[in-house]
C-alpha cells in the first residue's frame, strides 16, 4: 500500500500512541456515568445526525466511546479486553500511525452512514479489528478466556459470524446495519486487495478441483 506509505513518511507524527487504550478507558468511564450518573451522555456523545445538526461535532468522535449497552459490568469488561488485545496487537505490528489511520477511516465509514440514515455506531469498526487481526495471523494459538486453546482464524470466523447475525437480525434498524457496513471501511482499504485476490484463487483452485474430479469420472 504505496499511499499509506506516502501518508505515513509526512504526517507519522499524528499518529495517536495507545489509541485502544484510551478508547477502552473512555468506554469504561461512559458506561459508568450512563449507568450511575446520567443515562443522557449516551445519547449526547452517541453519532447522530440530529445531534450534529444541533451543533455537537463532538459526536464524530465520541461515538467511539459510547460502550455496548449491558448492565453486566463483567461482560463489559471482558469486551474491552479483546478490544485492548487486538488493537495493541495491531499497533505493535503496525505502528501508532497505521493503526490510527486505520481506525479514522472506519470513522470516516460512520460518519457516511449518519448522514444517510440519521445514526450510527461504532461495531463494525471494532469488528474489523478482529477481522484485521485474523487476516493477519490466522494460525496463531491463543488461550480463549485463559484457559481454552483456539486458533484466531476462528475467532475471526466467529466474528464474522457475529456481524451477519447483527446484520441481519430483524430487531436491529437500518441504520445500525448500514453502519455495520460502512464500519468495515478500514478492513477493506487495508486489505481489500488482498481479500480480492484470496477469493479469485478460491474460486479458481475450486474449478481447478472440479474439473480434475469431473475428468476422472468420464
Amino acid at each position: 500500500m504505496r499511499w499509506i506509505d506516502k501518508l505515513e513518511r509526512r504526517f507519522g507524527r499524528l499518529g495517536i500512541p495507545y489509541l485502544m487504550n484510551i478508547i477502552c478507558v473512555a468506554q469504561a468511564v461512559v458506561w459508568f456515568l450512563v449507568m450511575f450518573v446520567n443515562a443522557n451522555v449516551y445519547s449526547v456523545l452517541s453519532l447522530s445526525r440530529l445531534g450534529l445538526m444541533q451543533g455537537w461535532i463532538w459526536q464524530i468522535v465520541t461515538f467511539l466511546f459510547v460502550p455496548p449497552l449491558t448492565y453486566s459490568a463483567f461482560a463489559l469488561l471482558l469486551q474491552l479486553y479483546f478490544y485492548w488485545w487486538v488493537g495493541n496487537s495491531l499497533e505493535r505490528a503496525w505502528g501508532s500511525f497505521r493503526f490510527t489511520l486505520y481506525i479514522l477511516i472506519g470513522m470516516v465509514g460512520a460518519l457516511v452512514s449518519c448522514l444517510i440514515t440519521g445514526s450510527a455506531g461504532s461495531s463494525g469498526i471494532f469488528l474489523s479489528l478482529f477481522f484485521a487481526y485474523a487476516w493477519m495471523w490466522p494460525e496463531q494459538q491463543i488461550l480463549l478466556f485463559f484457559f481454552i486453546p483456539i486458533k484466531v482464524k476462528w475467532l475471526g470466523l466467529a466474528a464474522a459470524v457475529v456481524w451477519l447475525f447483527n446484520f441481519l437480525s430483524l430487531r436491529v434498524s437500518m441504520a445500525y446495519r448500514l453502519s455495520l457496513v460502512f464500519g468495515l471501511a478500514g478492513f477493506l482499504v487495508f486489505f481489500g486487495p488482498e481479500l480480492f485476490s484470496w477469493c479469485r484463487e478460491t474460486i479458481t483452485s475450486y474449478k481447478r478441483r472440479r474439473d480434475w474430479e469431473n475428468r476422472w469420472k468420464r
